[in-house]
């Protein structure tokens, strides 16, 4: 893990590197998304499970993470006969695309306004224009 912003953007990124610096996904969360993104067909957890080669319950737990920050969407199939169960498809790209975008625009804004009170707090020309 980097120390400072500095370090972070002198970084080589990949685009899967969006999924930890703007999602905090783990490595895990990224294998489970490919998975998902790479099946024609949506998937339940037995097969996402058996595609990862991990068990059920580490499974849920990274798509969980993935539902929370809208990279698959859950769908409910009903049996004929009762019951149901749930499978998983990725999120339309364009929906995560501007998900994202604007995630980064409100980071973006959030950090101009802490850059100016940085200014207004520390710079002894902007003190002196208020006293005047």
């Amino acid at each position: 893990m980097t120390d400072s912003m500095a370090e972070y953007l002198q970084q080589d990124m990949e685009c899967e590197g969006l999924l930890e610096c703007l999602h905090g996904l783990k490595e895990l969360d990224r294998k489970c998304y490919r998975v998902v993104v790479e099946s024609e067909e949506p998937l339940t957890i037995d097969e996402i499970a058996d595609s990862i080669d991990r068990e059920r319950s580490t499974a849920y737990r990274s798509i969980q993470r993935l539902l929370q920050t809208g990279f698959i969407q859950k769908e409910q199939v009903n049996y004929d006969q009762g019951g149901y169960y749930h499978v998983y498809r990725p999120t339309n790209p364009d929906q995560v695309t501007n998900d994202m975008q604007r995630m980064l625009n409100e980071w973006y804004a959030k950090m101009g306004q802490l850059i100016q009170e940085f200014e207004d707090k520390y710079d002894p020309k902007a003190e002196q224009a208020v006293n005047q």
